[in-house]
């Protein structure tokens, strides 16, 4: 209890991690009531009012078909969000289990898994994607699927430097001598040590997911329209900056606000792991 005490003081601190988790509170909030708070369908047409600027009754505007911009945003907050937070978690258990376990084990398993990871990481985030997308296809869990695996080999670059060296410490050579299992000596003694550094990765990455769904989006390869993400609404309105703007530029200010606000709570999760920040 004192401890969690300690680590709160320590994120409280941070000011700027403060105001990135409250932005993300109300935007996990605003994707979970999208349902009660839409003021119309996303899907719905309306050809009487195609690309309406903002006004009283569309406070966004509406885009080519006639449809309210601040619905299909606000709906768009729930997917993109999902899509950036299920896919940094499936990474996360994917990558961070190959680094333990090649750190762990070495030898042949150490070689074959950590050249493959060497091999995803020569590729740009963006160029895996679209080819893992491109194999799986579009849907939104595939586009989960798609991310996730984009980001396992992160993870697993990022656990496996701190297995190599916690593996080498007296307790966990006791427990070896002892007879305890591999999963046991992983999970109980190595797993806590890199959990912090890992899971402060894990906020920050939330951002960069987030990107990756909209480029995918954007480039056709991530949900298919009508159904409304972040990343197709940019891609419906690039055509239209110069007469509707407001097509791309809601959907854009959305990214970066949350974007920004994951990376400011990453920014205080920092502080938190690093035992000489804490007070």
């Amino acid at each position: 209890m004192v401890e969690n005490r300690k680590l709160w003081r320590t994120f409280k601190r941070n000011k700027t991690a403060l105001i990135g988790s409250v932005i993300a509170i109300i935007i996990i909030i605003i994707a979970i009531v999208a349902p009660w708070i839409s003021p119309y369908d996303p899907l719905e047409q309306d050809v009487f009012h195609r690309l309406t600027p903002p006004e009283g009754s569309h406070p966004l505007g509406t885009d080519e078909y006639g449809r309210d911009v601040l619905s299909r945003l606000i709906w768009g907050t729930r997917i993109s969000l999902s899509v950036g937070i299920l896919s940094i978690m499936l990474g996360l258990i994917i990558g961070t289990v190959m680094g333990m376990v090649a750190g762990y084990k070495g030898g042949i398993i150490d070689t074959g898994i950590m050249r493959m990871v060497d091999v995803l990481l020569a590729f740009p985030t963006l160029i895996t994607g679209i080819m893992v997308a491109a194999l799986l296809g579009p849907g939104l869990d595939k586009l989960i699927i798609t991310i996730g695996i984009v980001f396992a080999p992160r993870f697993a670059r990022l656990a496996y430097g701190p297995t190599l060296a916690v593996k080498e410490r007296e307790y966990v050579f006791s427990a070896r001598v002892i007879g305890a299992s591999s999963f046991r000596i992983i999970t109980r003694y190595l797993l806590p040590n890199i959990f912090g550094e890992v899971l402060v990765a894990a906020t920050l990455w939330v951002g960069t997911a987030i990107i990756t769904e909209a480029s995918l989006s954007f480039l056709g390869l991530g949900i298919s329209p009508p159904t409304p993400t972040w990343g197709n609404m940019i891609k419906s309105g690039i055509d239209r900056l110069t007469n509707a703007p407001w097509l791309s530029i809601s959907p854009g200010l959305s990214i970066l606000i949350t974007v920004l606000s994951f990376n400011m709570i990453g920014d205080g999760l920092r502080d938190v792991a690093d035992p000489k920040l804490r007070i």
